[in-house]
This record gives C-alpha cells, sequence and structure tokens, in this order.
C-alpha cells in the first residue's frame, strides 16, 4: 500500500510540468487580442479616407459596416478623423460593434 501511495506522488510530481509545460504551450499559441479568433469581435484604429453612407474606409484601406444600430455621432465620420473601433467578420464584411471618433488630424 505504501509503495502504491509512493508511485502515485511521483507519477504526480512528474506529470505536473508536463501538464503545465502543455498549457504554456497552448496559450503561446493564442492569437493577440487585437487579432481574436472569428465571432468573437476584432479591433482596429485608424485614420478615416472616406465615408460613403454605411461604408467607412481608413486609410490603410480596410472597409467597415456601420449598422444603424451603432451609437455614434454621424457627422464626426469625416475624412482626416481617427477612428478606434471593434468590428466582426459577418459574411466577409467587417461589421462595427462599437466605434470611437477621435479629432481630425
Amino acid at each position: 500500500m505504501r509503495s502504491a501511495a509512493l508511485g502515485l506522488a511521483a507519477t504526480l510530481v512528474l506529470m505536473g510540468p508536463v501538464a503545465w509545460t502543455g498549457q504554456a504551450l497552448a496559450q503561446g499559441t493564442a492569437p493577440a487580442a487585437s487579432q481574436t479568433q472569428a465571432g468573437q469581435g476584432q479591433m482596429i484604429e485608424g485614420k478615416i479616407a472616406n465615408v460613403s453612407g454605411a461604408k467607412l474606409t481608413l486609410a490603410d484601406g480596410t472597409v467597415l459596416t456601420i449598422p444603424s444600430d451603432v451609437k455614434v455621432q454621424r457627422t464626426d465620420l469625416k475624412p482626416g478623423a481617427m477612428v478606434k473601433a471593434s468590428f466582426e467578420e459577418l459574411g466577409g464584411q467587417k461589421v462595427v460593434t462599437a466605434i470611437v471618433v477621435g479629432p481630425t488630424k
């Protein structure tokens, strides 16, 4: 009985680092917060290059679609203004879920 308890303890001591290493490796391959997995939302920041209806194009070419239920002062959405937005990829489009407009630069 004693040898069985010692064997179990030795197994736990040896397996602990293996389990921890597996978790560390899995965490090391996780995407950065601003590049979360599809469906969980992503963040983007940039300067507005063009506004056309519900479509917003940033200086880097990224096109964002702003649904009517997203609260933003539409008059602030103009070329040169800085924006920070969270969005989800839906049907190949980047659909804004929240947006903050900064000063025009």
